[in-house]
């Protein structure tokens, strides 16, 4: 029976974002809607034809279909859909099918559009992208290409200390780069001319190669400002070249930094590069929960907040393995420590444990063997008293099976992808979020780009890979469109982490090895994939756009346990959001869930 005029504005005066309008507004939206009665089992709409308008559930179920047949989400009275495909080109992104006797109430798509033009509660509520935030500090923002000095003062190998000097001083600058053949290869700095020039009694005429700092870190122009102040704590530098493949392209020096601000980050890791233990650092991560909700507040990018502690971990690492150096005596052979989960792929929260190994040069022998598994007991011991927990799967240095020469690792990816049993499977996922924190980074280099392009072809491999990103689904259900956790400490609430991030971390994997991208971080992975076009670009919007708020909801439920005096967790309870934040947040699960099915039926590319 069709609802009478006040029992249709009674209802909508109980569903966002109608219970937002002006009364004189929503009089004169009623009149637009069309009731529809929809038999069970009948289709209310099939895949890529157009659509009506936006539909809304006054009574029955209504099951929403990706293009390949599979479900992806069971809505109930009060829930919206159509408006995806809507906002996108007015053609149907899904299939909708009535699963009981269910009543609808459609709203034209001229209406919604204009709706959505007119009025601010409507347009916020149905853009299904992240709202832009207030930021307070433009520094954790900004890329390194955008603060840089893009013509850096350089000198050749040949040049004396003083014809670097006199060109120093004429250029106003305190430092000049050392290159060949456009390569960087050293900086020299005025403290290096006073101090082993002037200070040191060298001769005018030596050449700079003798007082350069060589091989000087350097940053890519992808990375952004407080990866710049974060170097420069840790190291005591005041110079941090820029390079792109190689080539020096920039230099960003602290007087660049000077308007920026990053103070919170930066002090905890210039406190951690000079503690002399890990009891020492361990009073200094015991505050990344509260900086967490300082940066949290501050509206910066999930992404950003992540990245900025996760350098922290960066600098407890190394901290750890310089003083694994001092108390074990130097290395035997060259090493290179890496990361693999959240800390590899620069996305550590409130919570994290670690995961790491080390590559060995081929050179070392069986008692080179054991000094290094030595140092790894010594760091992952010290990361555990600092707050970064043991792996519980033991995926650390101090297995033995993870602190190998580079031979043996190249042995594990071969065979890994020749032999993608369920263990490999695990293992490779695990170790393509490989990143280097410290040692000689040429170790892994060649080993990186081969496994890709080895891997990308064993078309076996990539469809068991594939099969494996697909085991962590969104928490899509009945209930309000999720589905909690049925039983145990965490009964009712959604895993924010495993059914809400690491779906999309997942994919993004996915992605990366399709396309042999070399970045480790989700949100890169994502975007280099749309750039090589093994991700549509709607797709890629879309599934953007789903892992920002997944990510950025998860964050706020972590700040949101700290401001409590709480222990951050990613277990969140659906009653805890509104309306407007349970449907983003439910929109965003679709979106993961039909990229996963796309991916399933091997159209990954086509989002």
């Amino acid at each position: 029976m069709p609802l009478a005029p006040e029992d249709l504005h009674r209802f909508l005066n109980g569903v966002h974002p109608y219970d937002a309008l002006e009364a004189e507004a929503l009089d004169t939206l009623l009149p637009q809607f069309v009731q529809r009665a929809v038999p069970a089992g009948a289709e209310i709409y099939a895949f890529a034809e157009p659509l009506e308008g936006i539909y809304l559930i006054h009574s029955g179920q209504v099951e929403i279909r990706d293009e390949n047949g599979v479900a992806v989400s069971l809505l109930g009275p009060r829930n919206s859909f159509g408006e995806r495909g809507l906002l996108r080109d007015g053609t149907a992104a899904t299939s909708a099918r009535a699963l009981e006797p269910t009543e609808l109430l459609v709203l034209p798509a001229y209406a919604f559009r204009a709706l959505i033009r007119d009025h601010a509660p409507a347009r916020r509520f149905f853009d299904r992208s992240r709202a832009a935030r207030p930021r307070r500090s433009d520094l954790a923002q900004s890329r390194v290409e955008t603060l840089m000095a893009a013509d850096p003062l350089t000198v050749g190998l040949a040049t004396t200390v003083q014809e670097a000097a006199a060109l120093m001083r004429a250029r106003h600058v305190s430092s000049v780069c050392v290159t060949e053949k456009g390569r960087l290869r050293g900086i020299v700095t005025i403290r290096d001319v006073s101090g082993k020039v002037v200070g040191g009694g060298l001769p005018f005429d030596t050449p700079v190669t003798e007082i350069m700092s060589a091989d000087p870190v350097s940053l890519p122009p992808s990375a952004i400002g407080s990866d710049v102040l974060h170097a420069m704590m840790e190291r005591e530098i005041g110079h941090v070249p820029v390079t792109s493949a190689g080539r020096l392209v920039g230099i960003v020096t602290q007087t660049d930094l000077t308007r920026f601000q990053a103070v919170s980050s930066a002090e905890l890791v210039a406190e951690v590069a000079r503690a002399g233990s890990a009891q020492e650092m361990a009073q200094v991560t015991a505050r990344i929960p509260q900086l967490l909700v300082q940066l949290v507040a501050a509206g910066n990018r999930h992404e950003v907040v992540t990245r900025l502690i996760t350098d922290i971990a960066d600098t407890a690492t190394r901290r750890l393995l310089a003083l694994a150096e001092a108390k074990l005596g130097p290395a035997p052979v060259p090493w290179l420590w890496l990361a693999c989960g959240s800390q590899g792929r620069q996305e550590q929260t409130g919570v994290s444990d670690q995961d790491n190994c080390l590559f060995l040069d081929d050179s070392a022998s069986d008692d080179d063997l054991a000094y290094f598994r030595e140092m790894a007991a010594f760091v992952c011991e010290g990361l555990d008293v600092a707050g970064y927990y043991l792996c519980p799967g033991e995926m650390m240095a101090t297995n033995p099976r993870w602190c190998q020469r580079v031979s043996t690792w190249r042995e594990y990816f071969t065979g890994w992808i020749d032999k993608p049993v369920p263990e490999a499977q695990m293992l490779a996922s695990v170790m393509f979020d490989l990143r280097p924190i410290g040692g000689t980074t040429a170790l892994f280099e060649d080993l990186q780009a081969q496994t890709l392009a080895r891997a990308a072809k064993n078309s076996i491999f990539v469809a068991h890979m594939v099969s494996n990103s697909l085991k962590h689904t969104p928490p899509l259900g009945l209930l309000r469109g999720f589905a909690t956790i049925r039983s145990g400490e965490h009964k009712n609430r959604l895993d924010l982490k495993h059914n809400g991030v690491v779906p999309v971390v997942d994919l993004a994997r996915v992605y990366a090895l399709q396309g042999q991208i070399a970045q480790v971080n989700t949100r890169a992975r994502l975007e280099a994939a749309v750039a090589g076009g093994k991700l549509s670009e709607s797709g890629g919007h879309d599934l953007l756009d789903a892992y920002d708020l997944i990510a950025e909801t998860r964050l706020e439920h972590q700040a949101t346990l700290v401001k409590r005096g709480e222990k951050p967790d990613n277990y969140l309870a659906p009653a805890a959001l509104s309306d407007f934040e349970r449907s983003h947040l439910r929109n965003a699960f679709v979106v993961v869930k039909s990229l996963q099915s796309a991916l399933g039926h091997g159209r990954g590319h086509l989002g």
